[in-house]
């Protein structure tokens, strides 16, 4: 239980986290020439924290389900649910604000949802798909790469690409459906959705580290 409130808590922080990096993009949204640019390099501040802070982010949790024994799923459920609560709160402290109103970043961010509640399940899913292996990228390269230049540019590149691919980030779609509105007038289709996306950020998540594992087992048989 005190392992579980702990992830939970570093979970909300991430989801926190990503709900600024989102608020940024969304003030620099069609601000200007570029501003969508500018603003996927800025979003990056959200996963730069999580990882240099070891907190709980559910998109890069996922990339080692099969690292882990088979309670890691509760692990991973609690977390999504920590991000989820940790992008409601951001946003409700932001819809109080004066960066929401009819022109702010609410407005901004309900554009964005409108064309994610008419997409297709497939599609979300897959595009869950692709913005995963692209996070796998991102974190894997932060923990891995040898000198710390290439750790940050792994972040950066893995995070910016992924939004400029418009791929879906579950945890990143918890904070805009929040911060619109539409998560709290219609939860059912909403949460739908997000889940659809979540379980294509965990097949992306796993797609990469499946191969490897695969390709190192038949090189050793060799």
């Amino acid at each position: 239980m005190k392992k579980h409130l702990s992830v939970f808590l570093y979970a909300i922080l991430a989801g926190i986290c990503i709900g600024l990096g989102g608020t940024v993009f969304l003030r620099l949204k069609d601000a200007f020439t570029g501003g969508n640019v500018v603003g996927a390099l800025l979003f990056t501040i959200g996963l730069f924290t999580i990882c240099t802070r070891g907190y709980n982010l559910f998109t890069g949790k996922a990339c080692y389900i099969f690292d882990n024994k088979p309670d890691y799923l509760l692990t991973l459920l609690v977390i999504w649910v920590g991000n989820l609560l940790g992008c409601i709160l951001l946003a409700v402290v932001e819809r109080a604000t004066g960066i929401c109103g009819e022109s702010g970043i609410n407005a901004v961010a309900a554009g964005m949802v409108e064309g994610k509640m008419a997409a297709g399940y497939g599609s979300l899913f897959l595009l869950g798909v692709i913005c995963n292996i692209l996070i796998y990228i991102a974190v894997n390269g932060y923990a891995n790469a040898p000198h710390d230049l290439g750790k940050y540019l792994s972040l950066f590149f893995g995070v910016s690409v992924f939004i400029l691919c418009g791929t879906e980030h579950s945890v990143a779609d918890m904070y805009y459906w929040s911060v619109s509105g539409v998560l709290f007038s219609d939860p059912l289709q909403s949460l739908l959705r997000i889940v659809v996306i979540s379980l294509g950020n965990v097949a992306g998540g796993v797609c990469f580290p499946l191969v490897e594992k695969a390709f190192r087992k038949l090189t050793a048989e060799d």
